[in-house]
């Protein structure tokens, strides 16, 4: 071993340091004593094994029990198969990369890169009864699909990719840089593991091929727009027989001639002429499923709201349905003929020579006018 010193001291920690304590220790260390950092510093490279050999025993659960019971002894070379370098430290180029494999390139896993297929994304609009009541739509997506001449391999018909030979089918090599070894992404291959000697002359090797595909859609009942779906592997094709990305399917939904959506409710604005207004009625209003029958009772006013229980939407998170609001707007009659202004003039007549308030709201509009009117000429 590199050093008798207590490797808990070494690394500055107490003998109950977590794992990430003890790698963020090994790491301030590590960085301080690199021997990159300093070229010709014997000091420095002591220093350097003397963490690496420290970090190597406790960071292994097994050889740190062992150390903690026997000591040195414990964890003796001559007892595990070699000294630094040699059977006993064989893993300590994979901690280091696994450590510092964002500033050096390592931490690659074995049987090289994972080229999963890329996510995608496909704005669908639909109508407002489509989304409410739920539909089934079909969308024509361009994506990368599996190739069919080599079924994905990338290798032509009757050959198969072969093991790389500089990486030996792990897609990472190591380097040697000064003390110690680090992985890096096998320049042959890519990361792959493998290369093709023979591509498919449909893909050129890449085991897939551009194409259109035609993709049924259910949505669901309540949807709203920004609500996305997710349809599982039916994104790109990955790269030589990787799995498939996913489509997101993001909803947008179209203006409606009638109604308005606000959450689980349905909204309209209906209007109604003033005889139906004075003396009420029956008026047949539209949902989205059929018509129902809505009462007006008499004396009814614009902007009057009525509610249609149960005739709005049932959100995809909710089991309440919502209801129809329909707000009433009292129509002023055009193209009228000389009778019909003389009729509604004598009426006007009536109700004015009437002692009766046909008109409260207009009444109380002008007293207040009135009041504020007489409020100003007394402050002048």
């Amino acid at each position: 071993m590199a050093s008798k010193r207590d490797y808990y001291e070494i690394l500055g920690v107490n003998r109950n340091a977590s794992e990430a304590e003890l790698k963020k220790a090994y790491r301030r260390l590590a960085m301080k004593y690199h021997p990159d950092r300093n070229q010709g510093d014997k000091d420095a490279a002591e220093h350097f094994k003397e963490a690496s050999e420290a970090y190597e025993i406790l960071s292994d659960a097994q050889k740190r029990a062992s150390y903690d019971q026997f000591g040195h002894a414990g964890v003796d070379p001559s007892s595990m198969g070699g000294g630094p370098g040699g059977a006993g430290f064989g893993g300590f180029s994979d901690i280091f990369g696994d450590i510092f494999g964002d500033i050096f390139g390592g931490g690659g896993h074995p049987g090289g890169r994972d080229y999963r297929g890329a996510d995608l994304r496909y704005n669908l609009k639909i109508n407002l009864e489509g989304a409410v009541l739920g539909s089934t739509v079909k969308i024509r997506v361009p994506t990368y699909v599996s190739c069919g001449g080599c079924h994905g391999t990338g290798a032509a018909k009757g050959s198969q990719p072969s093991t790389c030979q500089d990486c030996e089918g792990m897609g990472q090599v190591r380097m040697q840089q000064g003390f110690f070894t680090v992985q890096q992404t096998c320049p042959t291959c890519h990361g792959a593991g493998q290369v093709i000697t023979n591509p498919c002359a449909a893909c050129h090797g890449q085991g897939r091929v551009q194409q259109q595909k035609t993709l049924s859609v259910k949505v669901p009942a309540g949807v709203d727009n920004g609500d996305r779906i997710r349809l599982e592997g039916e994104g790109e094709a990955g790269s030589k027989g990787s799995p498939s990305g996913d489509l997101y399917v993001h909803i947008h939904v179209n203006d409606h001639p009638i109604f308005v959506r606000h959450g689980s409710d349905l909204q309209c604005e209906m209007p109604i002429n003033f005889v139906t207004a004075a003396l009420g009625g029956e008026l047949e209003v539209p949902t989205l499923t059929g018509k129902v029958k809505l009462k007006i009772p008499s004396e009814t006013q614009s902007g009057k709201v009525f509610r249609v229980r149960g005739k709005g939407v049932k959100p995809i998170r909710s089991n309440m349905t919502g209801d129809l609001l329909c707000r009433v707007f009292v129509e002023t009659p055009v193209n009228l003929s000389i009778e019909q202004k003389d009729m509604l003039k004598q009426f006007h007549h009536s109700i004015m020579t009437d002692n009766k308030n046909h008109s409260p709201k207009e009444r109380s509009w002008f007293d207040r006018v009135k009041q504020f009117i007489d409020g100003i000429k007394h402050k002048t």
